[in-house]
């Protein structure tokens, strides 16, 4: 039986592990819907990464857990948002999913708002912004899957956060319903080619990824960093420590 998302963090009230240099000040989630906004709301909220978590949301919501907040997004004018205090911000674009009620009332931002999104949180205090970028799988550029990929991308680091974290994540194949049996045929057909995706480009799960976005915002140096697919694939096949670690580590001088 599926568990809502924020209703499942009511089982954080458990003692709080020890402190890191990372987890003071208030983090905030734009775009906490889908499985890996479950597993980061869950990991940073419900165990008390932050002194405070809040997540955007269209419409109220009773927030399900001490030390989570939820803050309304006002309109589509990012612009014109009032600033609000924050100092770590994870941006995700997982769309809700329809049979979670609470997800449905969550805000989660298009790809096309980014930059606005990015202005304004820097605005607002922000000197941290992690962004997972999911992409179809075996179709991003090999020149782009280690840099910024779009302007889009370059003006969120011309805002002047002190670190950027740029995940780019494989995402599942969308179903496609076809009524016709020659388009069914022809989607069978096409289908074939995911078998000549690498397998290191395949989707993971959400809780491999939200455990490699936690640890990188505990260790990331200050600078731009972005995660290639392949990357954050090997992170999840059991050693994310140590590929997180050579991943952020810093370039010489």
């Amino acid at each position: 039986m599926a568990v809502d998302p924020l209703q499942a963090l009511q089982a954080a009230g458990r003692p709080a592990p020890p402190a890191h240099p990372g987890d003071a000040g208030t983090l905030l989630i734009a775009g906490a819907t889908g499985a890996l906004g479950q597993e980061l709301v869950r990991r940073m909220a419900g165990r008390h990464r932050f002194a405070h978590t809040r997540v955007l949301a269209r419409e109220p919501i009773r927030d399900a857990v001490h030390g989570l907040e939820t803050l309304l997004a006002p309109g589509p004018e990012i612009d014109r948002w009032p600033r609000v205090a924050a100092d770590t911000a994870l941006v995700l674009f997982e769309p809700p999913r329809l049979y979670y009620e609470r997800e449905r009332a969550l805000w989660t931002p298009a790809p096309s708002e980014l930059p606005a999104l990015a202005a304004w949180l820097r605005a607002c205090g922000v000197r941290t912004l992690a962004v997972v970028q999911p992409h179809d799988q075996g179709r991003l550029p090999e020149a782009l899957k280690r840099g910024l990929a779009s302007l889009d991308e370059q003006a969120v680091v011309a805002q002047g956060f002190e670190r950027v974290l740029i995940l780019r994540s494989a995402r599942k194949p969308e179903a496609l319903r076809l009524a016709h049996p020659a388009e069914r045929l022809a989607a069978w057909m096409l289908s074939i080619a995911r078998f000549m995706v690498p397998t290191s480009e395949q989707p993971v799960r959400a809780a491999k990824v939200a455990e490699l976005v936690d640890l990188a915002l505990r260790i990331a140096p200050p600078g731009v960093h972005v995660a290639a697919p392949e990357l954050v694939w090997q992170a999840a096949q059991g050693e994310l420590e140590s590929v997180a670690r050579g991943w952020l580590r810093p370039v010489p001088g």
